[in-house]
């Protein structure tokens, strides 16, 4: 009996192929991916919709994929069947993490490239990813149907970026569904099956999931040995938590349950949990019986690049807030959080996001998804203070630098950035990285017309509004990759804006010495138009240490209390404006100053 399953098995996972796709954002990877679903049947014309994998509305509004998915297709080739497991991925620089999740889990890669865009930054840093887990790539080569397309100038970048075969790339069109048959055909001919043991210990690694607010957690999974029965005991091994699998299944458009799950298939498991702790994405569920011993080496650790405080608008919110955002980090890994105080805006939680559209992505969520109306502080990035007893602590809140009586010197991140543009944009690229203290460490020109320009830079500078400034610029024309290298010291100043006097936390910002008279004249300026008037004057400034660097004053509604007096001695005029300052004075030791959740937002969208 049992050589009969293993016989079935084994023809089974021939007929499996596992793959991902990589793509720049806006190369038209979930169009393409729609008529793949469409030419394999997995979904009717009835339930079909533009951007069928796209399901979050953000998703929709903003033509992005934030999230990976994943769906199984059946396709039929030469008489033979085959299951084909597609994970989706973004193709954004602050969504990279979704693309190393969908990597660990595949055995193949499409490398989509826009015809008239050509190869952009982002794609050749998730290229390396794939080709460092030794995924076999596909290029295709997408929007073909385009005026501007360049067939044979893009191929010739990918023969000398993938060092492929030209006969090897796929001409395609998401839109009018050309060269997608040869796509999957290619897939079932290129990409190799799984390998794996149906008899070893089971070892499934989760790379994704989601919260049912009526199933609990639904974990995504794929299997690496062994097989996975419904109701098996099976053990979560990073949590070391034990559960029954309830339901397992495959995800197509819905999903279906299953009675067996084997080596090589992807597919779900529904085992009743509550508590989103207990699930961890990259954790290997196994056997309680027969345990592996190895846990299954997946994607890279998430490494947060920029840290800000988020708030509920309420303080009794604060535990409605946790629960949201325990369920948000189910559906993404790449959010860290850790409860804080402010003195300003009460509990809250310093939250760690992988880039600034990640940030904003998360805010949105949280209003759309849960309701939930925050305050987000000004972000900033981790930062190494090192005191004068060689102590050093980590700084993701300008509020835990130590006090300049202690503080010995601070290092900054640094990353390399990678910009690839058009050889005409090359000087105001290069001028815009140089304003942000970039330093130009490499230029090679890709083809006559289009430049790749290497820049090493504080992680700091690129946190605000740079890569909107940068396409801006180039009209669209640049691309934006960037990886870590490492801290370097740097002069480092803590910036406070008060209000009346008194500091305001939340609005509290590291700073180069060099631009911190500029930066905070500009924040008095943005707060003097948005904060409302009230019954008396309220002093904004921007200070360093005891040194006020910059002020503006919020003018006084001002009532006309000498309006009564019809002539007479001016003595009576001067009496009630005497009296009226006495009370505007009294007004404003005790007035509090509430400052608008759009003065927050307009500091983080301030043009540096």
């Amino acid at each position: 009996m049992n050589i009969i399953v293993f016989v079935v098995f084994l023809q089974t996972m021939k007929n499996i192929r596992n793959f991902c796709i990589i793509a720049h954002i806006d190369h038209g990877k979930s169009t393409l991916a729609d008529r793949m679903l469409q030419n394999t049947k997995t979904i009717n014309d009835r339930e079909f919709k533009d951007q069928v994998l796209d399901n979050m509305d953000l998703e929709r509004e903003r033509g992005i994929t934030i999230k990976s998915h994943a769906i199984q297709m059946d396709y039929e080739q030469e008489g033979e069947m085959y299951t084909l497991n597609l994970i989706d991925t973004p193709g954004h620089v602050d969504f990279s993490y979704e693309v190393s999740r969908s990597i660990a889990s595949c055995e193949g890669a499409l490398l989509i490239i826009d015809a008239a865009q050509g190869i952009e930054a982002q794609t050749i840093s998730n290229l390396y990813l794939a080709l460092e887990h030794d995924l076999v790539i596909i290029p295709v080569l997408n929007k073909m149907d385009l005026p501007s397309a360049m067939p044979e100038e893009v191929s010739e970048h990918i023969v000398d970026l993938t060092g492929c075969d030209p006969d090897e790339i796929i001409p395609a069109s998401g839109k009018t569904g050309f060269g997608v048959d040869d796509i999957l055909k290619a897939i079932v001919d290129r990409v190799p099956a799984p390998k794996a043991d149906i008899n070893a210990p089971l070892q499934a690694l989760i790379f994704d999931s989601v919260y049912n607010p009526y199933r609990g957690i639904i974990a995504y999974f794929r299997v690496f040995s062994g097989h996975i029965k419904k109701g098996d005991h099976v053990k979560f091994m990073a949590t070391k938590k034990d559960y029954y699998a309830e339901e397992i299944g495959v995800l197509k458009i819905k999903q279906f349950p299953r009675d067996v799950i084997s080596a090589g298939d992807v597919g779900y498991i529904i085992s009743g949990i509550k508590n989103a702790k207990e699930v961890k994405v990259g954790d290997t569920i196994t056997h309680v019986e027969n345990p592996t011993q190895n846990l299954i080496k997946g994607f890279e650790d998430v490494k947060p690049m920029v840290f800000a405080g988020i708030y509920p608008t309420d303080t009794e919110d604060f535990e409605e807030l946790r629960a949201c955002m325990e369920k948000l980090v189910l559906n993404d890994a790449s959010l860290t959080y850790e409860p804080e105080t402010s003195a300003a805006l009460g509990f809250g939680f310093r939250c760690g996001f992988l880039g600034m559209l990640h940030m904003e992505i998360i805010q949105e969520r949280l209003e759309r998804e849960f309701e939930m109306t925050v305050i987000t502080t000004v972000p900033n990035v981790s930062y190494k203070a090192y005191k004068k007893k060689d102590e050093m602590v980590i700084v993701n809140n300008p509020s835990d630098l130590p006090g300049p009586n202690e503080l010995d010197f601070i290092e900054e991140p640094y990353i390399l950035a990678q910009i690839i543009t058009k050889s005409e944009f090359v000087g105001q690229v290069m001028s815009l990285c140089l304003d942000n203290r970039g330093v130009v460490k490499n230029q090679v020109y890709l083809t006559t017309d289009r430049v790749e320009l290497s820049f090493e830079m504080p992680l700091a500078e690129i946190v605000f509004d740079f890569y909107d400034r940068l396409k801006t610029l180039s009209r669209g024309y640049a691309s934006f990759d960037y990886s870590t290298a490492g801290y370097k010291k740097s002069n480092l100043v803590k910036m406070d804006i008060l209000l009346n006097g008194d500091p305001v936390d939340a609005l509290s910002s590291l700073i180069h010495k060099d631009n911190a008279y500029e930066f905070g004249k500009k924040i008095c300026e943005k707060l003097r138009t948005l904060i409302p008037r009230q019954q008396y004057d309220i002093a904004i400034q921007a200070g360093v240490g005891s040194k006020i660097i910059a002020r503006e004053t919020v003018k006084a509604l001002r009532k006309d209390v000498t309006a009564k007096c019809y002539g007479g001695d001016i003595t009576r005029k001067r009496k009630l404006l005497e009296k009226q300052k006495k009370g505007k004075k009294r007004m404003r030791q005790v007035g509090n100053v509430e400052i608008p959740q759009s003065a927050f937002m307009a500091v983080l969208q301030m043009d540096k």
